[in-house]
């Protein structure tokens, strides 16, 4: 182990036999962040019963709205890229995610502004909430009970979905996704029914069984991803729209949970010109380079590599009137993984599975959620307790 800056401590080198021994990944994880992602089913359910109290159907009683914003920062801005993918190219109406503060300047009475914070503070929610009540849009809020957010919805008079605070933002992705879904579904805006959120939950289930810190490497497929992107500069593409919102997930947990940096994006935008990376310094032009008799273990950094992980959606969409059919991000796909393999660059591959955009997406988003927590422990870093975001922070506020 070793001593950075500003207290950090961790190992430059990642130890894969560590992810191996349940005892020691405890151990490095004591803020329980396997646990918290391993409860991502739970999470589903136990916020579907909480968004049905919270009379949600009363949204609908002034019809459609003009658009829809979703506003948050972080993992609760993520979640208006789920809903924007699970609507899909026939929904009615915009869904805009908004991340900074307020609301966009058109943002009036008829629409609708959906904020939320999992800490129930966060100044880009609050400032939405309370623009959308000046404004007299309609709101909906969702974050934490007894909390800052929850008295301005109260003053409004809007609906309020509590959603306890369990774990950090980042590891509550489905308990902050699944009341976003079921407020738009009372707008009309997506057709996500009981039966599709238990088979979502259910994926998630089996998804931490397969990836619980007890199954070994070899079967593993969260560890398995997770020392294959060991010392490499990851680039991550979805095939889809809907693959595309888990890469980006993929980059926010790589980034935040492993401190890793990443490429993330759609494999249709990197066609026209992020595909280069493949042939660059750390792509085809290191792995020419390489000395296939060299010991990897001496290495000592210089000869850092990409390392692809492309996220196939496979997906449903051959009746919906998508501007990327299925045939040609299929083609697609099979060529960024061809141009990866004549260049030496190690490519990774996740399918989604699944009959609903739901289930899938999850299928997507769950193995290498638990990667980026491995990827962290075999480098000695504690994936809960980030530093940098609480200093940030401090200094922020001074």
């Amino acid at each position: 182990m070793i001593d950075g800056t500003a207290g950090v401590s961790g190992r430059r080198e990642a130890d894969e036999a560590l992810l191996d021994n349940p005892d020691a990944l405890a151990e490095h994880d004591p803020g329980g962040m396997l646990r918290h992602t391993a409860s991502a089913g739970a999470q589903v359910r136990e916020t579907a019963a909480l968004a049905a109290e919270a009379n949600l159907s009363a949204l609908a009683d002034e019809g459609r709205p003009r658009a829809v914003v979703i506003a948050g920062i972080g993992t609760a801005g993520r979640t208006g890229d789920v809903l924007a993918t699970v609507a899909g190219p026939r929904c009615p109406v915009p869904v805009i995610p908004h991340r900074s503060a307020g609301v966009p300047g058109w943002v009036g009475a008829a629409d609708v502004v959906i904020a939320i914070s999992a800490s129930g503070r966060s100044p880009e929610a609050l400032g939405a909430a309370e623009a959308a009540h000046r404004r007299g849009a309609r709101l909906v809020a969702v974050g934490a009970p007894d909390s800052q957010l929850q008295s301005v919805a109260e003053r409004a008079r809007a609906p309020f979905i509590p959603v306890p605070r369990r774990a950090p933002a980042r590891a509550s992705l489905w308990a902050l996704t699944v009341p976003v879904l079921l407020a738009a579904r009372s707008l009309g805006l997506v057709k996500v029914n009981e039966a599709d959120l238990a088979e979502t939950a259910a994926r998630l289930d089996a998804d931490a069984d397969r990836c619980r810190p007890t199954a070994e490497s070899f079967v593993n497929p969260a560890k398995s991803l997770a020392l294959g992107l060991a010392g490499s500069v990851p680039i991550v593409w979805g095939s889809s729209p809907l693959a595309t919102v888990a890469a980006r997930r993929f980059g926010d947990t790589l980034s935040a949970n492993a401190r890793y940096p990443v490429v993330t994006g759609a494999l249709g935008e990197a066609g026209r010109g992020r595909v280069g990376l493949l042939d660059g310094v750390f792509g085809g032009l290191a792995e020419g380079e390489r000395d296939i008799f060299a010991d990897p273990a001496e290495d000592d950094g210089e000869g850092t590599r990409l390392r692809l992980v492309l996220l196939r959606d496979g997906g449903l969409n051959a009746e919906d009137d998508t501007d990327e059919p299925l045939a040609v991000e299929e083609r697609r796909a099979d060529a960024v993984q061809t141009l990866a393999e004549r260049r030496g660059v190690r490519c990774d591959v996740v399918t989604a599975e699944g009959g609903s955009a739901l289930e899938r997406l999850a299928s997507l988003i769950a193995v290498p959620d638990f990667a980026s927590i491995y990827l962290a422990l075999a480098h000695g870093l504690d994936p809960m307790a980030v530093p940098a975001i609480t200093e940030m922070k401090e200094l922020s506020n001074q």
